[in-house]
């Protein structure tokens, strides 16, 4: 295991009508004008934002709002939200939704400080070094972004979808009502349910060594998800297949499963140039890269990828040809995916080949080579994508 510092100060408020706590909690943690995040009409439909809106009033603190937040969240909005903050003098940034709205103000959070373009902080140009405090009230287990200091936005100028990354970007609380993600989509859930996995699997391909605390945490929230999302797709209303689903949505995140080892996100990179040319759900992509992420760079480790075809997928391990046991783990979860409605082939997802150089052209390392788990140039990534096919 390798050193390690951790840092998760976000508080959690889970459970049936926490949401109704949201502005006390502003209060409690400084907030006097807020922005609400948020993206289409579903929070305005359910209800969710005129009780948020009541609870921030009970409380006295003043609130604008920033809708329109779309998947795949743009740049655009971003900036938008920047100059309505200078503007209000707001000191508190409130996502409602998943990860695109959050994503969103964790940017403008981190933007509205900044002397300069905040596109700085997701091309490499600066590090963020002040942001306001950003909260959210999640709707869809998927991104993770309720506990992490992670964030994605992509530049319409160029269609570039790239991540910037800060403690002080992790949340200063999340409230998670698992109820809130019953009205979801079946196809939504799903895409959630991959991005999840995938955040997963990302931390658990690693070339350090012994780290059998973080694998078998690893473990534990995969097997959660192969057990729990077959119910909420049976049953939309299983409250308690949902909440463990949202809680294993933010452990495979925060990094509490990724510490002291080292890391991948070849297939989230990959995935992202995906999204960025087709519109298409994160999770819907990732359900195509990643299985053939994991048959391209397989043979790096065998035993790694055997481990997670007898622990999670529980196949019997063949010790005389463990490539067998690793190769059949990957069909099964390439199989578990179909099996929750999900795209797992360019086709399926509506992805053309002709389309596959200007992606790893757009990938954006030049000659260079990527990646913490197997480091992939240009070649691969090409490779990868075929795979996919």
């Amino acid at each position: 295991m390798n050193n390690f510092s951790f840092y998760s100060p976000t508080k959690f408020v889970f459970g049936t009508d926490s949401e109704s706590r949201c502005g006390y909690l502003v209060k409690e943690f400084g907030g006097t004008k807020v922005l609400i995040v948020y993206g289409g009409g579903s929070v305005v439909r359910s209800g969710l934002m005129d009780k948020i809106k009541l609870s921030l009033a009970a409380a006295g603190v003043h609130f604008s709002e920033l809708g329109g937040i779309v998947p795949n969240p743009k740049d655009d909005k971003v900036y938008e939200g920047i100059d309505l903050c200078r503007k209000e003098g707001v000191d508190f940034l409130l996502a409602l939704g998943g990860g695109s709205a959050i994503d969103t103000a964790k940017a403008i959070a981190a933007g509205v400080p900044y002397g300069s373009d905040f596109w700085d902080f997701y091309s490499g140009k600066a590090i963020i070094q002040k942001a306001l405090p950003v909260a959210t009230v999640l709707t869809i287990a998927a991104a993770g972004s309720e506990g992490s200091g992670d964030t994605v936005i992509t530049r319409t100028d160029g269609n570039l979808k790239r991540g910037a990354g800060s403690d002080l970007l992790r949340p200063v609380f999340s409230i998670l009502n698992p109820q809130l993600t019953a009205t979801l989509p079946a196809y939504q859930t799903a895409c959630g349910a991959a991005d999840i996995m995938a955040h997963v699997f990302e931390r658990y391909f690693t070339n350090t060594k012994d780290v059998e605390i973080t694998d078998r945490l690893c473990e534990a929230v995969l097997l959660t998800m192969i057990n729990e999302v077959p119910k909420v797709m049976k049953n939309p209303d299983d409250y308690q297949a949902r909440a463990n689903i949202m809680w294993a949505g933010m452990v495979a995140h925060n990094n509490s499963v990724g510490v002291g080892r080292s890391h991948d996100w070849n297939s989230h990179g990959i995935e992202h140039e995906l999204s960025a040319m087709y519109d298409c759900a994160h999770g819907a992509g990732l359900a195509v890269i990643m299985p053939a992420w994991m048959a391209y760079v397989m043979k790096h480790d065998v035993m790694r990828f055997a481990q997670a075809a007898v622990r999670v997928w529980g196949c019997e391990m063949d010790f005389g040809n463990p490539e067998r046991t690793a190769m059949e783990g990957i069909t099964r979860f390439k199989n578990f995916l179909h099996s929750i409605g999900l795209p797992v082939s360019f086709g399926e997802l509506g992805a053309k080949e002709e389309d596959i150089p200007l992606m790893v052209q757009s990938f954006g390392i030049g000659e260079g080579k990527t990646g913490g788990f197997v480091a992939l140039g240009k070649d691969d990534i090409d490779a990868i994508y075929r795979l996919a096919l």
